[in-house]
């Protein structure tokens, strides 16, 4: 694992979007604001929840955020501006290993 003992390098943010106007929002402010070299947006995915006492089926936008681990709080905040949900799904996940060439390019986007 790249980065320091505790954290790795890099991470992968999940959140979901109430469709795909919302995510192309998001991902296009996390990249103009260098807090995102990459975001991949499913535009439907179907999301089954728990939500005010019952069982709630909704179509959203599924954004995949490629960052670093030390920005992940700085996106959390901007991604909280920017959504129109109450309680959005900001999920962050460590990448522990994968192409070192993907990594390299990740690590120029931050210099």
């Amino acid at each position: 694992m790249s980065g320091s003992n505790e954290h790795p390098e890099f991470v992968v943010v999940f959140v979901t979007a109430s469709g795909l106007d919302e995510a192309k929002l998001i991902a296009q402010s996390l990249l103009k604001e260098k807090l995102a070299p990459c975001v991949s947006i499913m535009p439907q995915v179907l999301s089954t929840f728990w939500w005010d006492g019952a069982v709630q089926n909704e179509e959203e936008s599924l954004c995949i955020i490629k960052t670093r681990f030390i920005d992940f709080d700085r996106l959390k905040r901007r991604v909280l501006e920017l959504h129109s949900y109450d309680v959005p799904e900001i999920i962050c996940m460590p990448i522990l290993d994968g192409s070192e060439s993907y990594f390299c390019w990740m690590r120029d986007f931050f210099r």
